[in-house]
């Protein structure tokens, strides 16, 4: 066994890993593995009989994943990197080579690794990621039953504030099981919706003419709809346990935001990883969601101000928030949503909001405290000259039109 420590460098792809270790300014031979499990193992074994202790990887897509489980749970230090900062010179490219030069990299600390969460946090991701699509699905399949019921004459969707309200989906269960008669489906119709569009329009919007076909269709509608709904629910369930067993004072710093309810904080969670440490500044937790404009200048003239690309999931769930914070008068983000819209528009001045709340999300994860609307923002000497060119212009503008 040897006693140096020594690095190595993999290549991962969909069926092959290419491992090459770095030992005494010089690369050893390199051994191709398959990513079947058994191949994994044994690259383990081999890597502690070499005396490895840092390993370095590079993937496309999720082919890293199995690998690094196993890595991780053997206990070698793991970096995961990212083949856009190790390139190397076109037309010196190949897996063997590519193995090689990690390792290298990796012997000089010229890599930085990519943010891989810790062990609850991957689940809970996980779980998160799945959660979203699966609503969508629910929604989608709801409208196909709502399109369904249209094309059978009935108009009860057109009546209530939700389609997906409890008075709809009790007349589609009525209809499945055999029932059409529109005095029978009213009465699993909500009173308030009787009282406020009246008796006999309801009964109108029930009646149709429902044929062999939408019985059937609805029927296979529903157990679709059935089966989403109680595994995004699964789902919902075991994001709760997680966030309540390990981060529930995160939890709830989190919700005392405008527009942060439980599921968006368990999302937030999920992408960030709760801690700020990876993160040193509120600025590069914005640059690695996509919410920052990039800086793309060339001879004085910007060629584009568009948000840089980041975690899609985090910068998606941050811009709902936004949306639901702007729409929140007793918030600050009211009035600055319509401050930014009147200059920007809205979609611009959203994703300002989205940018906003997340710089506050990091100061209240970092410093460990609940939001405080009445904080003022405290600005540098460089912000403030900046805010008051800005205005001056702007009031000499106005001046010129009047």
């Amino acid at each position: 066994m040897r006693t140096k420590q020594f690095n190595c460098g993999l290549d991962v792809h969909k069926d092959t890993i290419f491992a090459a270790i770095h030992a005494d300014k010089t690369n050893s031979e390199v051994k191709e593995f398959s990513t079947f499990t058994a191949d994994i193992e044994a690259m383990c074994e081999w890597l502690k009989e070499q005396g490895v202790v840092k390993v370095a990887m590079e993937s496309t897509g999720i082919y890293w994943i199995p690998v690094w489980n196993i890595l991780e749970k053997a206990g070698f230090k793991l970096l995961l990197v990212n083949p856009y900062f190790i390139k190397q010179m076109p037309g010196r490219k190949s897996d063997v080579k590519d193995s090689q030069w990690i390792a290298q990299l990796l012997a000089k600390g010229m890599l930085r690794g990519s943010l891989i969460p810790e062990e609850h946090i991957r689940e809970l991701r996980s779980y998160s990621r799945e959660y979203v699509p699966k609503k969508g699905y629910i929604t989608r399949c709801m409208q196909s039953m709502e399109r369904i019921l249209e094309t059978a004459g009935i108009h009860i969707t057109s009546l209530v504030s939700r389609i997906e309200s409890r008075t709809v989906l009790d007349v589609i269960d009525s209809i499945v099981k055999g029932q059409t008669d529109a005095q029978k489906l009213i009465h699993h119709v909500h009173g308030r919706i009787i009282n406020s569009k009246k008796r006999e329009k309801v009964l109108q919007s029930l009646k149709g003419f429902i044929k062999p076909e939408h019985k059937v269709l609805l029927r296979q509608k529903q157990e679709e709809y059935q089966l989403l709904s109680k595994q995004a629910t699964e789902l919902e369930q075991q994001m709760a346990g997680i966030c309540n067993t390990y981060y529930k004072k995160e939890m709830e710093l989190l919700k005392t935001m405008p527009g942060v309810d439980t599921q968006a904080a368990m999302q937030i969670i999920a992408e960030t990883g709760a801690s700020m440490k990876p993160f040193d500044t509120s600025k590069k937790l914005t640059g690695w969601a996509g919410l920052r404009p990039r800086n793309d200048e060339s001879a004085g003239k910007i060629k584009s101000k568009a948000t840089t690309k980041g975690n899609k999931y985090l910068k998606r769930i941050m811009v709902q928030v936004a949306w639901a914070a702007s729409r929140t008068k007793a918030s600050s983000y009211y009035a600055k949503f319509i401050q930014l819209a009147i200059r920007k528009g809205n979609k611009k001045a959203l994703i300002a909001i989205a940018r906003k709340h997340l710089s506050v999300i990091w100061n209240v994860l970092e410093k460990q405290l609940p939001y405080n609307a009445q904080l003022q923002p405290v600005y540098t000497a460089e912000q403030l000259l900046r805010k008051k060119t800005y205005y001056q212009n702007q009031l000499e503008q106005l001046n010129r039109f009047l």
